[in-house]
């Protein structure tokens, strides 16, 4: 009866182990973030009803100011995942990896006017760094995405990331 109960228990904790090792061996794939997910339905509301881009003289084109207000989606803060975007690079080292760069939804945004608004730029720095083909070449980054506005002359964002990778986009 002893040895049966011992038998029993062994058998169990191999199997927690077993489990346990399948479970660390696993890693799960990170959520993947849509950009209209960092946008509160009040903007989303006013893209799909925003009048043609007005034209002001010879300057750019502008945006309304009610969606450059930078609102926030508060779920969406602390939320480990990854994103694809293009790289507006703003830190880089002297041999060209990109340090710190704003991750924009389309290729173009921020060089060509005008900027998305803020809640469609995120603020990336990644401490190794990475090198680029070409700045139309889209990448995957993956970490945790946090609520903090950033400004810049190119640009201003409503979240921020630290990178724990940046991968070329593939799909």
């Amino acid at each position: 009866m002893f040895t049966d109960v011992l038998f029993r228990k062994s058998l169990a904790c191999l199997g927690l182990g077993l489990l346990l090792l399948v479970s660390l061996a696993v890693r799960a794939e990170p959520r993947e973030i849509d950009w209209l997910e960092l946008m509160p339905a009040e903007d989303l509301a006013l893209l799909e009803t925003m009048p043609e881009i007005e034209h002001e003289g010879d300057g750019p084109p502008l945006l309304p100011d009610e969606i450059m207000t930078g609102r926030v989606v508060p779920e969406m803060g602390n939320v480990q995942g990854r994103i694809p975007g293009f790289v507006v690079p703003l830190k880089t080292t002297d041999d060209m990896r990109i340090l710190e760069f704003f991750l924009v939804p389309y290729y173009g945004a921020c060089i060509h006017v005008p900027p998305p608004p803020p809640n469609q730029i995120i603020h990336v720095k990644y401490h190794e760094g990475f090198t680029l083909e070409a700045l139309y070449d889209p990448v995957w980054i993956e970490g945790e995405l946090v609520i903090e506005r950033t400004e810049n002359d190119l640009g201003t964002s409503s979240y921020s990331m630290v990178a724990q990778s940046v991968e070329p986009y593939t799909e």
